[in-house]
């Protein structure tokens, strides 16, 4: 809790995974990838209460074995390649409700985003209930470089043509304006607008801002190996200065 409101967090880990098979509770750095999110998200002083949300009895177990609440699995209809996060949100939130427990906010923890600081689950809250008055959710974003939309192509009848219609010749990097990607660091909105929009996205969404080294997630086996060295990196730094 957090300036009186509590915040409810939300680490959804399906068991099916075409990309990656496993990936949820695949090694990295020592133990399974969702491990590493239940950690961070138990070492909030803000989150009132850590769940996973998973259809996987295997993966509960490892999510349990690691301190996280699972107190439900999901149902088979919400643990499809097709189905939308805000589905498997609302059936946490609904779990809940029947239960006569509400929350201010949710936040929501990808397991495949796991390049965390150690606080930026808490800045973040502070950042959006600081900001209450003008926004309503928020969405952790890096910046883009190397696949600037005004960079990139497509191939249109066998030649190469830019992406963006009208896109000039861009000679230089810096001349590009700012564009950002949303990863999975943090997804955090009051629950009475997550309810409305049945979305992140909303009218009134801020940005919470990541460094480039966190601009990672694991959707096949060379973002993990990626990921697996970002994190074996900032380990040995973080051990270096001890």
């Amino acid at each position: 809790m957090y300036n009186n409101r509590s915040v409810l967090g939300i680490i959804p880990a399906r068991g099916g995974s075409k990309g990656l098979p496993r990936k949820n509770i695949r090694e990295m750095c020592g133990m399974p990838l969702i491990a590493w999110t239940v950690k961070q998200a138990l070492s909030s002083r803000y989150l009132d209460r850590v769940i996973v949300s998973t259809d996987d009895h295997e993966i509960a177990e490892i999510s349990k074995n690691y301190g996280a609440e699972v107190p439900f699995l999901r149902p088979e209809e919400l643990a499809g390649d097709c189905t939308a996060m805000i589905e498997v949100i609302l059936h946490a939130v609904e779990f809940y409700k029947n239960k006569n427990m509400t929350f201010d906010c949710i936040a929501l923890l990808e397991p495949t985003s796991p390049l965390r600081k150690i606080d930026d689950i808490d800045r973040a809250i502070e950042k959006l209930i600081r900001h209450e008055a003008e926004a309503d959710s928020l969405v952790s974003v890096g910046e883009v470089s190397l696949e600037h939309p005004s960079i990139m192509k497509r191939i249109i009848r066998g030649y190469v043509k830019p992406y963006e219609a009208g896109a000039g010749i861009i000679t230089r990097r810096q001349e590009l304006d700012r564009v950002f990607f949303p990863y999975g660091v943090i997804y955090l909105s009051k629950t009475a607008t997550l309810l409305e929009y049945r979305t992140f996205y909303q009218q009134r969404t801020i940005p919470f801002f990541i460094e480039r080294w966190q601009n990672y997630e694991v959707d096949d086996i060379y973002d993990f190996v990626c990921i697996e060295a970002v994190m074996s990196l900032m380990l040995h730094k973080t051990e270096s200065c001890t």
